[in-house]
Parts: structure tokens; C-alpha cells; sequence
């Protein structure tokens, strides 16, 4: 059964029956929308949906872009990326939408990628100014960033008070007596997520006149594994290092794995907070200490601006900052009660 088969049975012009498919009711009588939906149900006539949606130029699907993933790589590995993807997936199917997931190296790469799909909304977890002035000046669709830094750019973009989030984490440690602190994440002199925590773990440093040691500093990427090597080292190391700040739970658990394994003892050797407030650090033991960025909201709200804008097709310029908090655990010794 073919849509000129439809208007064949009711004798009407094949625009009729498209007409009536798409919900296009204004030309078309009451009776002929009766008779040719008798027609459709008589035959359970589905339509194409990508012809339905090139009429309508509307597909409700949605791209939801990973950058920074390899090749060989699987992004839902990242404990991070599994609850981000999973919170908005549910949002997307609760408005009768499609999910398109899509890793890439670079945000860029999606420009022409998508060129030949047609997609209702995109969303970036995670992207460069330069990117973002690329993807906004050939991409004429809705757009929304989540952890996107970017100056003079009207953009709809989620994040958290990163600043905040690294202040935090510092002086939650100082507080309790510690004063060689390291600090473990990725290249912080790159503008972005990782600059702001390192700013505001500088802060609370120097407003404790506590010294920034580039010996107490190491910079690697995101992984268990790397958490591991790092946490060796620590143990290791001739800073006398009684405290660690890491960019991530990812990074802090795998650097809780490196000290055991080196004989440390965390947090009676050495003390260690996280930040994302994973599920896992539940699980671990002792369990970790964290900045808790209430994830699941940050991707509640990417959904919700994402709707509105392609509701109300217009665009929304909007930089909402998810606040920030210590979720207190087991993994931070207090020195002021020796």
C-alpha cells in the first residue's frame, strides 16, 4: 500500500492523502479526512518517515554530539557520559523525539556530518570557542552547549560554577589542617572547565598563604587509569603531599587505587576529594568525598532549552550556571584532631 494507492481506493490527488497524514487539515473537507483515514487503518498503512519528514521538514530527532572520544573508544565507559546521556535520552522520549548519538574528535566534525541529516536539535557535551563560532555560523538549527566557555557569543549553554567547585574543594582540605595539596586533572591552561576549578583551587591557596607547588601539580587526561599512575607517583613523591584535589571522581578513584597499591592508606595517609558526585563513589572504599554538580539537572536543563527553542522556534541566549556542593564520605582526614 503506497500513498497512491490511498488515493486511488478514495478518489482523491495523492497531495490530499499527504495533506491529511501531516495533520494539514485546513483544505481538505471533513468527510475526505473520514474516508481516508478509513482507508489508512483499513490497510495499517504506515508512511516512510524520512519522506514525512522531509515534507514536513521536521524528523523529531535529536543529535546528541561526544567530543574528544578516539576511535576505538567507548564514551558510555565514562560514568559521566553514561548519566548525562541517560537523563536527557529519557527527556527526548518523553516528547515523542528520537535520540542520534554521535562521538566525534572535534565539535567541528559534525558540521558535515549533519548536513545530509535531517535533525530538529543538536546538543555538544563539551566545546571550544573556536568551535563554537564554526558550528554556529553554518549550522542554522537549534543549538545547545553543556560546560561551554565562550566570550561575546549568544549562545544556550549549561554548565556549573567550576569556580566555585575548585574554591570548594581546597578549602574544604585546608580547613582541615592540610597545606601540601595536590592538584590532579587535565591541562588547566587551556580556557574551560578545568581552568576555572584550578583558578578557584588557586584562590583558596593563596587566601590561606599556602604556596602552589608545580611539583604538586600533575596534569594527565580523565581515566581510571591514569588516576592510578598519578596516585602512584603521589605515593612516591618527596612533597610530603597529605592531600589531593582532583577535576574529577574518575581521576580521584583511580588515584585511591594508585596509593593502596603503593601502600598508601587513604585518608590516614593521604586524603583525597573528588568532583562529579558519580554514583560510584558510593561503592568505594573508604567512599569518596566530592563536589557534587548535580548532573542530572544540568541535563535536564539542556533538554528543556533545547524544547523550547525548537516549540517556539526562536533562539535562546542563556549562560545557567548549576550551583555547586561538598558531599561529605570517608575519604578526608582531619589533621587539627591530632
Amino acid at each position: 500500500m503506497t500513498l497512491k494507492d490511498i488515493a486511488k481506493e478514495v478518489g482523491v490527488s495523492t497531495v490530499t492523502v499527504s495533506n491529511v497524514i501531516n495533520g494539514n487539515h485546513k483544505k481538505v473537507s471533513a468527510d475526505t479526512i473520514k474516508r481516508i483515514e478509513e482507508v489508512i487503518t483499513k490497510y495499517n498503512y504506515k508512511p516512510n518517515a524520512t519522506a514525512r519528514s522531509l515534507a514536513m521538514k521536521k524528523s523529531n530527532i535529536i543529535g546528541f554530539i561526544i567530543p574528544n572520544v578516539d576511535d576505538d573508544e567507548n564514551f558510555l565507559m565514562s560514568p559521566y557520559n553514561a548519566e548525562i546521556f541517560g537523563v536527557f535520552e529519557s527527556y527526548v522520549r518523553s516528547k515523542g523525539y528520537y535520540l542520534m548519538v554521535r562521538s566525534v574528535k572535534s565539535c567541528i566534525d559534525v558540521i558535515s556530518l549533519f548536513a545530509t541529516w535531517n535533525v530538529d536539535g543538536l546538543v555538544f557535551l563539551g566545546a571550544l570557542q573556536n568551535e563554537i563560532y564554526e558550528i554556529r555560523k553554518k549550522m542554522q538549527l537549534p543549538l545547545v552547549f553543556l560546560d561551554a566557555y565562550f566570550d561575546e557569543l549568544e549562545i544556550a549553554n549549561v554548565g556549573v560554577d567550576d569556580y566555585k567547585g575548585g574554591y570548594l574543594s581546597a578549602k574544604y582540605l585546608i580547613a582541615r589542617g592540610h597545606k601540601n595539596i595536590a592538584f590532579i586533572g587535565p591541562d588547566y591552561r587551556q580556557t574551560g572547565v578545568i581552568s576555572e576549578r584550578f583558578k578557584g583551587y588557586k584562590t583558596a591557596m593563596q587566601e590561606s598563604d599556602l604556596e602552589i607547588v608545580p611539583e604538586r601539580i600533575y596534569i594527565t587526561n580523565t581515566s581510571y587509569d591514569n588516576g592510578i599512575e598519578v596516585g602512584k607517583k603521589i605515593a612516591f613523591s618527596s612533597e610530603s603531599i597529605t592531600a589531593i584535589v582532583s577535576m574529577s571522581d574518575i581521576l580521584a578513584l583511580g588515584c585511591m587505587e594508585g596509593l593502596r597499591l603503593s601502600g598508601k592508606i587513604v585518608p590516614d595517609d593521604v586524603s583525597i576529594i573528588g568532583f562529579d558526585n558519580l554514583p560510584e563513589c558510593r561503592y568505594s572504599y573508604p567512599k569518596l568525598t566530592t563536589v557534587s554538580q548535580n548532573i542530572s539537572l544540568k541535563a535536564e536543563k539542556i533538554a528543556k532549552y533545547l524544547f523550547m527553542m525548537i516549540e517556539n522556534k526562536e533562539e535562546i541566549a542563556i549562560n545557567d550556571k548549576v550551583d555547586v556542593e561538598i558531599i561529605e564520605r570517608q575519604s578526608v582526614r582531619s589533621l587539627t584532631m591530632r
